[in-house]
């Protein structure tokens, strides 16, 4: 049995890029930072933040572009690679040069709204959570 699942829960980085193939099937690219910390060997708080390239395709890329810079996610979907040519120098003898991206291929998204919950009453439940799941594009 094989699996190749990807689960993240981030905020998106920057304002989510739509793009229309050849055939007209909408691509919708977005960046997403998660962020882990840790106490180091001083007794102090460290953290790093890691940035994903995430792509959603279709309805799911629909939703997508609605979200805004800042927004909580969570990403479900399978990690991919790809592969392209870059040259470097602008001359005749530039070298191309192969590099290798990795990219989060989106299956569902989910919109975590923090701040709805906590305008609601206590005697209602929480905030919905938002997703569509595509049909394979």
């Amino acid at each position: 049995m094989y699996q190749n699942r990807i689960s993240l829960i981030g905020f998106v980085g920057n304002d989510v890029q739509l793009r229309s193939t050849k055939n007209g099937v909408l691509v919708a690219v977005l960046s997403v930072a998660t962020k882990s910390s840790w106490k180091n060997g001083n007794g102090e708080y460290d953290s790093r933040t890691e940035w994903h390239r995430c792509t959603a395709w279709g309805k799911l890329a629909e939703f997508a572009g609605k979200l805004e810079k800042g927004a909580h996610v969570h990403i479900e979907g399978e990690l991919r690679y790809r592969e392209y040519k870059q040259e470097s120098g602008s001359d005749a003898d530039s070298i191309p040069t192969k590099r290798r991206l990795a990219e989060i291929h989106a299956s569902r998204i989910l919109k975590l709204d923090r701040m709805a919950r906590h305008e609601e009453p206590a005697s209602e439940t929480a905030a919905p959570i938002f997703f569509i799941e595509p049909a394979d594009a």
